[in-house]
């Protein structure tokens, strides 16, 4: 009998070519199929929420797979992280109903980007945040990000070998601020376009570090011209933190992202 499958995978992605199995080149995706084989005994390919890029890590990205082999829980995650490398975890494994899709049934989809914003760069941060040496106004980044609500043309800040046939995303929550040397944007959406979050933090640099004024973000936006938007920031700051689905699969909500926190 054939069981559909639903787990959580963890990974840092600084040493691999991003989630999406390559013909080339080393991705997440490859290294969770073949734990996942070797448990079940025979070929497991999985069916992701979303694709990260090379270096993007990912806190909850949610996977879906098919199999008859006769696995409870513990023997899913247990085995599965015996044969993953150090930087890739499956942090949990459940069954879902036959109909469940880890990407058609996503609701709604959650990124983190980190900048590491000061004068010296970090060597324990490197590669897990943005290392960004001019001076950050998170209070002016948080107040052009909100120009970015509701359903628009990302055309602007999208790349250009994006495939999606529409530029049309709904931005439902946007938020930036400041933890001791880090600004954090969070962002909420229905889904998004290739490279889309790390241009976004790329043309609020521009508002926060006082090249552009607020009001930009508009212009940005109404002019569909990647041109003339701000960089596609680094991939080292980027973190996917999960999909949201329907309540009725059950399945736990994405986590809370514990990067970056300071003790008061």
């Amino acid at each position: 009998m054939t069981t559909r499958w639903a787990a959580r995978i963890e990974y840092i992605g600084t040493a691999y070519a991003g989630w999406q199995r390559l013909s080339h080149n080393i991705s997440v995706q490859q290294r969770v199929e073949e734990a996942l084989s070797k448990v079940a005994n025979h070929p497991v390919q999985v069916m992701a929420a979303g694709r990260t890029d090379a270096g993007v890590h990912g806190l909850g990205q949610v996977v879906h797979f098919d199999t008859d082999a006769e696995r409870n829980v513990l023997a899913w995650t247990l085995g599965a992280n015996v044969h993953l490398p150090a930087d890739v975890s499956l942090r949990w494994a459940q069954p879902v109903a036959a109909d469940f899709h880890a990407r058609f049934h996503a609701l709604s989809r959650r990124y983190r980007y980190v900048f590491h914003n000061t004068r010296s760069r970090s060597a324990l941060t490197a590669g897990r945040a943005t290392f960004w040496h001019r001076p950050l106004d998170a209070a002016d980044m948080h107040a052009a990000a909100q120009l970015l609500l509701g359903e628009r043309d990302f055309s602007a800040l999208r790349d250009a070998e994006c495939q999606s046939p529409t530029p049309m995303r709904n931005v439902m929550e946007i938020a930036v601020w400041r933890c001791g040397e880090f600004v954090v944007i969070d962002i909420r959406a229905n889904a998004f376009l290739h490279h889309m979050v790390r241009n976004i933090a790329g043309t609020l640099a521009e508002v926060g570090q006082g090249r552009r004024p607020v009001e930009w973000v508009t212009e940005v936006l109404e002019g569909r011209n990647r041109a003339k938007a701000g960089i596609t920031a680094p991939s080292d700051g980027l973190y996917f933190v999960g999909p949201e689905y329907p309540a009725h699969y059950g399945l736990p909500p994405p986590p809370q992202p514990w990067f970056p926190a300071t003790i008061s």
